[in-house]
């Protein structure tokens, strides 16, 4: 795996869902409103949480800015973040296939 991905991981639920939802640019509250609906209300992302997680995703080069409307900032995941995400769902994969039966 290209610049070693597992320096980042393993992935928060919360960054691994925000990183999910940006498969197609959003901006914040496009991104609150997604994970709400593909976690199925089992994880709520406040603007504090997900704005502290855009500026470090960004930092480490996992979300870019793909534009701006009307003053909102839109962020797309990059394909190093593309690559953690898949990385990490492999991981808890593994964890599904290994957990007890009762």
């Amino acid at each position: 795996m290209g610049d070693n991905i597992n320096k980042y991981l393993p992935l928060t639920e919360s960054t691994a869902y925000i990183l999910l939802a940006l498969n197609e640019p959003l901006h914040g509250y496009g991104v609150m409103q997604k994970v709400k609906v593909i976690s199925e209300n089992t994880v709520n992302i406040g603007p504090g949480t997900l704005y502290g997680a855009f500026s470090s995703l960004e930092e480490q080069g996992m979300i870019v800015k793909a534009g701006e409307t009307d003053r909102r900032k839109m962020y797309v995941v990059t394909e190093k973040g593309r690559q953690a995400l898949g990385e990490h769902i492999r991981r808890l994969e593994i964890l599904v296939k290994n957990r007890p039966t009762r």
